[in-house]
């Protein structure tokens, strides 16, 4: 039988944490596995309870990722307790897993012999403008297409998804996770999976589900930071955009001529309304056809999710080029 390592990494998660690692417990008591929470020094009461569950089981562990980001607790979980483990499983810990995720993980991995399995996203908010929100992760404007935030039904291969399983000397022999990048680090080290000839499979037996910020501060945060991470892949990488970034790419340049517009010409405006009218009428039909008021408001997260993508992106490209900023 595989050996599996599953990793949670997390930072003040009390209130999802307990839950989470009882179910992986129950779900996973067949298996040859080892549960570890990379705790990434939070404020809350999460380490106490990683040290009660570490206590309670024998098969969990718990170490202190220093560096707080996903990527590096990841790594260091591998590092110090996969080295004699098939395959590792990442479990985010503020989302929601079926019964058998593990289950249809492992056996996807042996029947396509991929290194990868990766899982799409079903974006779940509970009430308010986190159900907004939602809504709008889940539409063609708010992802753009993605692959993981568009599941179809069927299995196929792709170069990039939400990571779920992975091949732990596949993982290693690419060096890990990048652990400059807080953000975008899994399409990051997929793209150098792909590159040393690794497969990635997203599978259609399983997703998770996720719950979104539930503000538009921590929205603009989140997708700035994804914004930023996605042009530090691309500059270390010297790949080119694809198609579905480019849209919301303009969007912080169309903001820029928004504000010269105000003291000059007022045509230099038309870009930044026209944008954000088409966001609007989308907002509408979307709760139109999901048949809930609360969703009117995903246009306006789906223009959070743009411009603060978009800013993420710029600023990276100012400080590289302003700062010599060095790719590793």
């Amino acid at each position: 039988m595989n050996k599996v390592l599953i990793v949670i990494p997390c930072l003040n998660e009390e209130a999802h944490l307990e839950g989470l690692v009882e179910q992986l417990v129950y779900t996973t008591q067949h298996l040859n596995r080892q549960i570890v929470i990379a705790e990434g020094g939070s404020t809350d009461k999460t380490l106490s309870i990683a040290r009660a569950l570490a206590k309670k089981y024998p098969f969990v562990n718990y170490i202190h990722n220093v560096n707080k980001i996903q990527s590096a607790g990841v790594n260091l979980a591998v590092k110090t307790y996969g080295q004699d483990c098939d395959y590792f499983i990442r479990i985010d810990a503020h989302s929601g897993y079926p019964e058998n995720f593990c289950d249809i993980l492992l056996q996807e991995a042996s029947t396509h012999h991929a290194q990868s399995v990766v899982v799409s996203m079903n974006t779940v908010g509970k009430s308010g403008f986190q159900k907004a929100i939602a809504a709008a992760q889940n539409s063609k404007l708010g992802n753009g297409g993605s692959a993981h935030r568009s599941a179809d039904g069927n299995g196929k291969w792709v170069d990039h998804g939400h990571h779920a399983l992975m091949d732990r000397r596949a993982f290693e022999s690419v060096g890990g996770y990048d652990e400059q990048f807080s953000h975008n680090e899994d399409a990051e080290l997929d793209l150098r999976l792909t590159q040393a000839g690794h497969k990635i499979w997203m599978t259609a037996q399983t997703e998770i589900t996720y719950y979104p910020r539930s503000t538009i501060q921590g929205l603009y945060r989140q997708y700035f930071k994804f914004g930023h991470g996605r042009a530090r892949t691309i500059f270390k990488h010297k790949v080119k955009p694809r198609a579905r970034q480019m849209i919301p790419l303009v969007i912080a340049p169309a903001a820029v001529l928004f504000i010269l517009g105000l003291v000059t010409n007022k045509l230099l405006m038309l870009p930044l309304l026209a944008w954000a009218f088409i966001c609007f009428i989308y907002g509408l039909l979307l709760a139109r056809q999901q048949k809930d008021t609360q969703i009117i408001s995903s246009g306006l997260a789906i223009m959070v999710m743009h411009l603060a993508w978009s800013c993420g992106f710029w600023l990276y490209i100012w400080e590289y080029f302003t700062q010599g900023k060095k790719q590793e």
